[in-house]
């Protein structure tokens, strides 16, 4: 029944016309997508997805500098918070517990809570999700804060458990209630993949959403899971891999033999010290050697075949495609920087900024960092750790806070510090707005300033401030610095008694 409407719905759009895209035409006859939905897909395909992701990360040269690229440019040393409380007093003891806390925030021990980001941004990339539990602790293992956070990798929710549970729908491993919020996740005890954990395999344990911080960053609508954002590039990362390694295969084969001797009587027995282990004829020549042949026998030189001037194009093209799909700079992904030049890098490092930093809001401070700063000021209040007054009827006020992500480094620091030295005094950007651009807090770097200036007065100190910048000044330099035009030949007295 449903084969019979498809085809009266487009033998209709076929007389109607409008929309190319929609028409059997010959050339989309065989463009047949699946009309399922992503958690359908997922759920058939995701576990091989992340899998050949994995396999890419640890065996592509490729796909190992395009994850640690984004994770660098994404979490960096860290997006790092600022407390918006009013009171200087209480904000200092904030950021000071803080502080402590990062270094005991994994629960494993390996990072600390700025690590824990950086191996957050990974994981999203690569498998499409990740898992952060919330472990409390008791009060006399010795913490800052009794509360530590687990990682758990997105294979440990069985997207295969789709069942109900205790009245409660769960799909791919989440648990929802009757009104379509998440109540729960049903956790593997042990990794499917790890045979080296002594738990039983297969087995579950349910723990409540208001304990997991889910951090997916979702595509469609309705979406349960993530998906690796290898996925459009694996098929190409893959091939691309193989056609390079036979490619230096065939070099190293070609290059192993240097001449190659005819006889007119191959069938004639040869000495057996001369063959090889294969039981091949073989000779090793030396430098100024002179080689007696037999009657009859002809030299003849090895001519490999050479990669030839399609091979580097090829490369680039393929790499492009896999850089659009990924995400990724092209220099960012290959580390070629000979194509580059400074406008079309400027370019391409502005639209990759704008990604991350809509990445960095929508996912790591949405997702992570609010949830993390809310739960650790509850513990830490409770503990006693912190003392806010009336820290339940105003906890929305003490909870307040402002994420810093990672300073961009300038692409042309004269410029770019001249650039923002004139939108200050002219109105167009506050000092503050300046300084969190850069991921610092500017009462606490206005605090530094002062300190500096006290200790400077009571020391007897005194620094003369920088020169004004003069423009003009500025660019007559950069142009005496500049390389000489194409044929020109440079002034030998131009530089002269400059260091």
């Amino acid at each position: 029944m449903t084969g019979a409407i498809t085809r009266w719905r487009r033998r209709i759009g076929a007389l109607v016309g409008g929309f190319e895209a929609g028409e059997a035409s010959r050339r989309l006859r065989h463009f047949q997508p699946s009309r399922a939905h992503l958690n359908t897909l997922v759920a058939a395909a995701g576990a091989d997805i992340t899998a050949r992701a994995r396999w890419l990360v640890r065996n592509n040269g490729y796909a190992a500098n395009a994850i640690e690229s984004w994770a660098g440019n994404v979490v960096g040393a860290g997006i790092k918070p600022s407390s918006l409380i009013a009171d200087p007093v209480q904000k200092a003891a904030v950021q000071r517990l803080w502080l402590d806390w990062t270094d005991e925030a994994d629960a494993e021990g390996f990072t600390d809570f700025y690590g824990l980001q950086r191996r957050v941004a990974r994981e999203i990339f690569i498998a499409g999700e990740v898992f952060l539990r919330f472990r409390p602790r008791r009060p006399g293992d010795g913490l800052s804060v009794p509360l530590q956070l687990q990682m758990i990798p997105s294979e440990m929710l069985p997207l295969g458990r789709t069942e109900p549970w205790g009245g409660n729908p769960v799909r791919q491993g989440i648990e929802f209630d009757r009104i379509g919020r998440r109540a729960a996740y049903h956790f593997l005890r042990r990794h499917p993949g790890d045979v080296t954990d002594p738990g039983l395999a297969g087995e579950t344990v349910r723990v409540p959403a208001s304990e997991v911080i889910h951090v997916v960053d979702p595509v469609d609508a309705g979406q349960l899971r993530g998906v690796s954002r290898f996925a459009p590039g694996i098929v190409k990362l893959f091939l691309l891999d193989q056609y390079d390694d036979a490619e230096l295969d065939r070099k190293k084969v070609a290059a192993m033999h240097a001449l190659f001797i005819t006889t007119p009587a191959p069938a004639e027995p040869f000495d057996v010290a001369e063959s090889d282990a294969g039981g091949e004829r073989s000779m090793d020549l030396q430098p100024g050697q002179v080689v007696m042949l037999e009657p009859g026998e002809e030299v003849q030189t090895s001519a490999p075949a050479d990669s030839g001037g399609t091979y580097e194009p090829f490369q680039y093209r393929t790499l492009l495609q896999v850089s659009a799909a990924l995400g990724i700079p092209y220099a960012y992904l290959s580390n070629d920087m000979v194509r580059a030049n400074y406008s079309n890098s400027r370019l391409a490092l502005l639209e990759f900024r704008r990604r991350v930093e809509a990445y960095q809001h929508a996912v790591m401070v949405w997702q992570v960092c609010r949830r993390v700063w809310g739960r650790w000021l509850d513990v830490a209040v409770m503990a006693g750790a912190l003392d806010l007054p009336d820290y339940e009827r105003r906890r929305r006020e003490h909870a307040a806070c402002a994420w810093l992500p990672p300073k961009w480094d300038w692409v042309d620091p004269l410029k770019d510090a001249r650039a923002e030295i004139e939108q200050i005094e002219a109105g167009l950007k506050s000092r503050s707005q300046a300084l969190a651009e850069r991921g610092f807090d500017v009462e606490q770097v206005d605090a530094e300033i002062a300190a500096d200036r006290a200790r400077e007065r009571q020391l007897g100190l005194s620094f003369a401030s920088a020169p004004a910048i003069d423009p003009a000044a500025s660019d007559a330099a950069a142009a005496d610095d500049a390389p000489p035009p194409d044929g020109a030949v440079p002034d030998a007295t131009a530089n002269r008694g400059r260091r």
